[in-house]
């Protein structure tokens, strides 16, 4: 089989490789090459693939994320499909039959971070810089990241990469105290409640039931103000002006 926007192979080792092949983009991830990925996850599976590994073309990124331009005028209805279009994408990944590796080189933002997420392990080069960043776009992690990324890299970390977007050392603890609640207190205020809620999930209940309420989380952010400004001001390469 072939695809458009990813590359699959399977070599003599048994080992299977899906390339996210939209370097100028990139390996931003529109519904049309999450399906490919799906497809392929599935070929992977009937040849018996021993390995499989989830790299992205270039030397760019791995994958920096969902396709933002494809994102910014989603309905709410339109963005719960989107949502479980990653999941099944990100499950699929969890629960291949055979070990997956991530190949993170570049950046891994967003979806990117969470694919990355869903594998078994992640190596990663020098150069690279994983994060979630949904938040600077007025929306939260809607592919997983609110419910394995706690697991993987415990709570506190967690809520820090999805809060802000970002990890910033500093050795000046009280400006950094003053400099992390500004930041804060500059985020999106729907999508951080929201951030929270489905992160305060990860440690309730059962895994598919945290992975639900992020699904209706990530969706119901969509036609709301900070959504539409957040992604439009990344578009046009401007800071966001959020309510």
């Amino acid at each position: 089989m072939s695809w458009d926007t990813i590359a699959f192979d399977v070599d003599d080792r048994g080992v299977a490789t899906i390339t996210v092949d939209r370097p100028e983009q990139l390996n931003a991830l529109t519904a049309e090459t999450l399906e490919a990925i799906e497809d392929a996850l599935d070929e992977a599976a009937e040849r018996d693939a021993r390995v499989l590994v989830i790299a992205g073309a270039g030397d760019e990124a791995f994958v920096a994320g969902a396709d933002i331009s494809h994102m910014v005028d989603l309905s709410t209805p339109e963005a719960q499909a989107y949502a479980e279009l990653g999941h099944r994408v990100a499950d699929a990944i969890e629960t291949f039959p055979a070990p997956t590796i991530a190949a993170v080189d570049g950046h891994a933002f967003g979806g990117g971070c969470e694919l990355a997420l869903a594998c078994d392990l992640r190596v990663a080069a020098e150069s690279a810089v994983l994060g979630q960043t949904e938040i600077d776009l007025g929306i939260i992690p809607g592919w997983g990241g609110t419910q394995r990324l706690p697991a993987l890299v415990g709570d506190e970390v967690a809520r820090r990469l999805i809060f802000l977007g970002e990890v910033v050392a500093d050795d000046d603890f009280e400006d950094r105290i003053d400099d992390l609640a500004g930041e804060l207190a500059a985020k999106p205020t729907t999508a951080l409640r929201a951030a929270k809620e489905a992160l305060n999930a990860a440690g309730e209940g059962s895994a598919a039931t945290g992975l639900a309420l992020e699904r209706r989380a990530w969706a119901g952010l969509f036609g709301t103000h900070d959504q539409r400004e957040g992604m439009t001001a990344f578009l046009e390469k401007r800071d966001p002006e959020f309510e």
